[in-house]
């Protein structure tokens, strides 16, 4: 588990560089690019839509990970458009709480017990 969570540090601080300077490049005006990107049926929109599949697919993993609790919600609409910045912090944390159990990881305390 030392070493996944050492991934999900290079993970966070890497994405984290690569935003500021497209950020300091282009400015925060993400949202007409992503979704201009994919009106255009093009590659770059098609590579958006997967990725916001992948948003949404995150976002429903942790609020059910959570059990569908109101902390379980919010972290789940945070991972919704924090993408894998959010996921890494947030595997980072879980898999510091959970003393190596990939099951407990996964599928969250209460389940892991069953």
């Amino acid at each position: 588990m030392t070493l996944f969570r050492i991934f999900m540090a290079m993970i966070f601080i890497a994405i984290t560089i690569y935003t500021g300077i497209t950020i300091s490049a282009h400015g925060w005006n993400l949202l007409p690019i992503f979704f201009g990107d994919m009106v255009a049926m093009g590659w770059p929109g098609q590579f958006n839509f997967d990725f916001m599949c992948f948003l949404l697919l995150s976002a429903l993993w942790v609020a059910w990970r959570h059990n569908f609790s109101p902390s379980g919600f919010a972290l789940g609409a945070i991972a919704s458009v924090g993408g894998m910045l959010f996921l890494s912090v947030y595997l980072f944390i879980v898999a510091g709480q959970v003393d190596g159990d990939v099951r407990k990881l996964l599928l969250g305390q209460t389940r892991a017990k069953e």
